[in-house]
């Protein structure tokens, strides 16, 4: 895993498969999405390199169910004692209740998604202990106050988090940077693609300075002209 620093208050978790994000507020971590199976142990060496403890990771974000943004949750949480949260129509597939829907791949989707999935390690996630549910407009207490904004359509529980004072934009995979030439695009393997380019829409129109996906390199600079022409060319 790749450790890089965007911002002195927030880094980048890279993994062989999609990415999370570490907060720092003066006294406590946040993290956004918790990787793959297997993850959690490695996120709490990352921690430490960082020079903080585990412990003090109070919450875990999750900005959908996927297997490579929540499989690494539980073991994470019960390193550190973390909350874990997730909006509450993706919660009940982040505790193991249920199964949660597949995608509805485009054609074109389908060997991109292969290629990914060999780099997953295999298994099932052991789930958090408890998943507290969100909805849309929810406040979170970590930096300046994150606003949750529901943005269905690569789930239908996937959400983004807004920090107004900071500028920050966690897009979860409703946003994706390119791998070929780092351009903004909508996300991929999507459960209803029109829904998710509306939600793209909603992204565009807030005041965003850094946008961090879930896959691809974050815009550190201007975030909202990329996000607006990302939505007007789809």
């Amino acid at each position: 895993m790749d450790v890089i620093e965007l911002l002195p208050r927030l880094h980048l978790l890279r993994f062989p498969v999609g990415q999370a994000y570490l907060w720092r507020d003066d006294d406590e971590l946040t993290l956004i999405d918790a990787g793959a199976l297997g993850a959690g142990r490695t996120i709490a060496e990352a921690v430490t390199a960082l020079g903080r403890a585990p412990e003090d990771v109070r919450r875990i974000v999750l900005t959908h169910f996927h297997e490579d943004h929540a499989g690494g949750a539980g073991e994470f949480a019960a390193l550190s004692g973390a909350e874990v949260l997730a909006h509450r129509l993706d919660a009940p597939f982040v505790r193991g209740e249920l199964p949660g829907p597949p995608p509805r791949f485009e054609e074109w989707e389908l060997p991109v998604h292969a290629a990914a999935a060999r780099h997953l390690p295999e298994g099932t996630p052991v789930p958090p202990h408890a998943v507290t549910g969100l909805s849309d407009g929810d406040v979170l207490d970590f930096g300046g106050g994150a606003r949750v904004l529901h943005v269905p359509g690569h789930t239908d529980g996937s959400i983004a988090l807004f920090l107004p004072d900071e500028g920050v934009l966690f897009t979860g995979d409703t946003v994706a940077a390119s791998p070929v030439d780092g351009s903004v695009m909508p996300g991929v393997f999507n459960l209803d693609r029109p829904q998710l380019l509306a939600s793209l829409g909603t992204l565009a129109d807030l005041d965003a300075e850094v946008a961090c996906f879930g896959h691809g390199d974050p815009v550190v600079g201007d975030a909202a002209a990329a996000l607006r022409g990302a939505a007007a060319a789809f």
